[in-house]
């Protein structure tokens, strides 16, 4: 058998086992959810306008508009068309990259998105590094020196603590940090974008909460973890600490952990508008609010698109990452 031949088995026989994995059939079943996802997300878009109480075009030009005015308007937005008319004209928008025209500033949506998105961006992908980072460790550490009933007060103290700050609201979290760091230790700004340092508290008040629910989490997995069998092998064969729980614990507890982390770290997609509002912050926050003040419908569904996007992408993140670290969320075969 020639070297060549000898590759070209090789070769295919990788590309039956990566076949037989279970991904092919494992990533078409994540596709067909991120387009339900993404359906349900553009038909509840679409339905804010129609679905308001009262008539859009009175409520953008106030209650002393002329009839004549009032239908003009109604006129130029479509509002005067069947909803099923409406409704092509909104996805024929949407794949055109067009998300409409606001009614306030008489700008394409996108451009005031595109302007808003990388602060609102900058606010989620940091809290969201920073409950990752030091929620794992936390967990775990916590998890490893209380295994067995040992240390009962850090447990206690564990579990109340973080039970309490994953409960708090972020905006009350928010609060307090305003208070403490720029009010009274007069450290950090309490509000604006004028800076690097404006985006610590935000994403503070951002991260605080659901960084201690994980760390919980990963706790009480690293407990399960520990007792296992595959942990009792390497305890008799005297492997190091870092080896035994970032080689062998570490893979075993983050199946669950992302699975509950995923939902958390969507969530924050969420949080970071009503935090902006906190801070004064000049993301899609800030501006979801003066649109919906100003009756700005398409710049209401375009923010919410936008958001719900990201955190459904997020979401699919999860769910690959998942897929990596453990073959039995596949459906399939192990890799």
């Amino acid at each position: 058998m020639t070297t060549t031949h000898a590759i070209l088995i090789r070769r295919s026989s990788s590309v039956r086992r990566r076949l037989s994995s279970g991904w092919p059939g494992y990533l078409l079943r994540r596709l067909g959810g991120l387009l339900l996802s993404f359906a349900v997300l553009t038909i509840g878009a679409f339905l804010i306008v129609p679905l308001l109480p009262g008539d859009p075009a009175t409520a953008m030009l106030g209650t002393s508009a002329t009839p004549e005015a009032i239908a003009q308007t109604r006129e130029r937005l479509h509002l005067d068309a069947p909803l099923w008319e409406q409704f092509a004209r909104f996805i024929s928008g949407l794949v055109s990259g067009d998300l409409g025209t606001s009614f306030r500033y008489s700008t394409p949506v996108m451009d005031s998105i595109a302007v808003k998105l990388p602060y609102t961006a900058n606010l989620a992908l940091s809290a969201i590094a920073l409950v990752l980072i030091v929620a794992v460790p936390l967990g775990m550490t916590v998890g490893v020196l209380t295994r067995g009933g040992r240390r009962p007060a850090l447990a206690m103290a564990f579990g109340a603590v973080a039970g309490f700050l994953a409960s708090v609201p972020g905006y009350v979290l928010g609060t307090i940090c305003v208070v403490v760091f720029a009010i009274w230790l007069r450290v950090l700004p309490a509000a604006g974008a004028d800076t690097a340092m404006s985006s610590i508290l935000p994403v503070l008040a951002l991260a605080i909460g659901p960084m201690f629910a994980v760390a919980r989490v990963v706790r009480q997995e690293t407990l399960t973890v520990v007792q296992q069998d595959y942990m009792r092998t390497a305890e008799s064969r005297r492997l190091s600490a870092a080896r035994k729980y970032l080689v062998h614990a570490l893979p075993n507890l983050m199946t669950s952990t992302l699975t509950l982390a995923g939902i958390i770290l969507a969530g924050i997609i969420g949080a970071t508008i009503i935090i902006e509002n906190v801070f004064n912050y000049p993301g899609l926050g800030a501006e979801i609010v003066q649109a919906i003040i100003y009756k700005d419908y398409p710049m209401v569904q375009g923010i919410i698109l936008v958001v719900g996007a990201l955190a459904i992408l997020i979401n699919l993140l999860i769910d690959i990452v998942l897929g990596l670290i453990d073959p039995r969320t596949l459906g399939g075969r192990h890799a």
